[in-house]
């Protein structure tokens, strides 16, 4: 089996292990899934009560990861993210006490309704993969992801995130109320009895090891991009910038961003070769909360995504 087709069938046994737990959300799954092989981070947005804590403990355990949490709150202190230095008066030195942030897959919960300067203590995190702390750098998991979620910013005491910070999230998944089929099924396994507090008690099971998941991440590099998909590329990246409904537009980050995410979404579906639906695909995911939309615009009760939509419409295609 070639390395695609095992990425290929890695995806739909990650889906199927993950669907004894949560109904429906393929997109936001497949776009964890994306963020993870690409390095990346991923933003989940939803009102509470629509699984997202639950998709990324899933999501470790399919995936044999070490899982950790941080609940971030209005009194948390950045000592309490990435740990400090205490004295050991039984050998009589300073230890590093770590903190939450050394693991593999980081649930960063709620972070909007944590201060500026607790919130910076994870850009070094996202982009470096390490910490400072008092003056020392300490590395980070290879598999470090942060997961961050969010309640939509009219809730009451949250805080819109700075775009240097939403800059480092290579995705945004927006994370709905399920459909009527799907909360029927909800409905159905409460009734039974099932609840989904723990991915491993319903039976979900490991994968792959973490060596074979370290050992896909180089394939991107295999997937073919022309000349013709990266100028859309470019060009989509660019008409941000010059749309009357957009007042801050996407950066070059973002633009790498998109291409990183297009060569993973052809790679999951098993092909070496990116196509203009893949960039459609991930558009909005990579690129909509990087956007500052126009006051104009929202006055229209227009956001991100519809915008960018009616932009991507005006973008010639490749053939």
């Amino acid at each position: 089996m070639s390395e695609v087709s095992a990425l290929h069938a890695l995806r739909d046994a990650v889906m199927a292990e993950i669907k004894k737990v949560i109904v429906g959300q393929e997109e936001a799954l497949e776009a964890m899934l994306i963020a993870l092989l690409a390095e990346g981070h991923a933003l989940l947005e939803g009102v509470p009560g629509t699984a997202k804590t639950m998709m990324v403990r899933s999501l470790a355990a399919t995936l044999g990861l070490g899982f950790g949490r941080i609940q971030f709150t209005p009194d948390l202190m950045p000592s309490d993210v990435v740990g400090t230095h205490v004295f050991d008066l039984t050998q009589s030195r300073f230890i590093l006490r770590k903190g939450p942030i050394f693991t593999e897959l980081l649930l960063a919960d709620e972070i909007n309704r944590a201060p500026a300067k607790t919130q910076r203590a994870l850009p070094e995190a996202m982009q470096a993969r390490q910490v400072s702390i008092e003056g020392q750098a300490q590395e980070l998991e290879a598999c470090f992801t942060v997961f961050a979620t969010q309640n939509p910013i009219e809730h009451e005491g949250t805080y819109p995130l700075p775009e240097a910070q939403l800059d480092r999230f290579l995705v945004k998944v927006e994370v709905g109320y399920p459909s009527e089929q799907e909360e029927d099924e909800i409905l159905a396994r409460a009734q039974l009895g099932v609840t989904a507090s723990d991915p491993s008690a319903r039976g979900v099971a490991r994968v792959v090891s973490r060596e074979e998941l370290l050992a896909l991440r180089p394939l991107a590099a295999q997937v073919r991009v022309e000349d013709g998909v990266r100028r859309y590329v470019r060009d989509l990246i660019r008409a941000t910038r010059t749309s009357s409904m957009i007042v801050l537009g996407a950066g070059p980050r973002a633009g790498i961003h998109l291409l990183v995410a297009s060569r993973w979404a052809a790679a999951l579906e098993g092909r070496l070769f990116v196509t203009p639906d893949d960039v459609q695909r991930m558009l909005p995911l990579v690129v909509a909360h990087r956007l500052r939309l126009a006051p104009e615009a929202e006055l229209d009760g227009l956001d991100a995504r519809r915008v960018l939509a009616m932009m991507q419409a005006r973008v010639a295609v490749p053939r």
